[in-house]
């Protein structure tokens, strides 16, 4: 008699425009599965590079000893996040603007989960996220009920009006559209 090992799910940590359930919908074969609302200590956000999509800084998690970054974990597949990657630019030799980091949050009701998040692999000088992307991470942690406290700092972030309309969609966006049907 064979036996089939199940592979233990993948518990994604997001923390920024993916906590946002539209989004993380549209960019996985499969709604994934709230698992919690969780934190990740002594991590913070911070805004580094150009986003096209949002004009203006692109959210990344940084080490920041003392602070708090709260997020949703999410259960994928992992045909889930190889799409992920692909919306990240997340690539297994390296080369991509983002990368898997492995961590472990802290459910609110204080269970550990094993998680992976993506962070920004060069980082240089801060930039300010869109007004307009700061008001889609901020619906994002609304929608899963994120502290009101930490809701109130993401707001407090220093934004810019975009100098155009966004979110633009990019080129990424459209192959990955015509690739994969979405179920929402």
């Amino acid at each position: 008699m064979s036996t089939t090992r199940q592979k233990p799910p993948i518990l994604y940590f997001a923390y920024g425009a993916n906590m946002n359930g539209d989004q993380i919908a549209a960019r996985c074969r499969t709604k994934p599965k709230v698992v919690a609302v969780a934190k990740l200590p002594d991590y913070a956000i911070a805004f580094f590079g150009h986003s096209e999509r949002w004009d203006g800084g692109e959210e990344t998690a940084i080490v920041q000893p003392g602070e708090t970054l709260w997020g949703v974990i999410y259960e994928v597949s992992l045909s889930s996040l190889d799409h992920l990657d692909a919306w990240q630019g997340a690539k297994l030799d390296g080369s991509g603007p983002y990368f898997h980091s492995p961590a472990e949050a802290v459910g609110a009701d204080g269970t550990t989960y094993p998680v992976l998040l993506y962070r920004k692999d060069i980082l240089g000088e801060t930039r300010m996220p869109s007004t307009e992307y700061l008001e889609h991470i901020v619906c994002g942690a609304e929608e899963h009920g994120l502290p009101a406290e930490y809701v109130r700092k993401l707001r407090s972030i220093a934004a810019k009006k975009a100098g155009y309309a966004v979110p633009k969609p990019d080129d990424a966006e459209k192959v990955l559209r015509s690739m994969v049907s979405c179920v929402c």
